[in-house]
């Protein structure tokens, strides 16, 4: 266990590859296709929260992304 955190070393990288992933998956369809999720609108991601995410791992990163946007950690992210 990583005794900073008090996490367990398979739940650090899986958090680190979703930052990846963040950093790097591209929307690919829509009003915003190519951008990455990172950089898509708040407003946008609100919608799909309310309409519902897509399924599966996009779905899962667009609501990572929500959830750094609404905390104001996107900066997290390089661009």
């Amino acid at each position: 266990m990583n005794e900073a955190l008090g996490l367990p070393p398979e739940v650090l990288t899986k958090a680190r590859a979703d930052m990846e992933k963040l950093a790097t998956l591209a929307m690919p369809f829509g009003k915003f296709s190519g951008r990455r999720v990172i950089d898509l609108p708040e407003e946008y991601l609100l919608w799909f929260r309310q309409k519902g995410f897509p399924k599966g791992e996009l779905g899962r990163i667009m609501q990572l992304a929500l959830e750094l946007k609404i905390n104001g950690l996107e900066g997290l992210i390089p661009g």
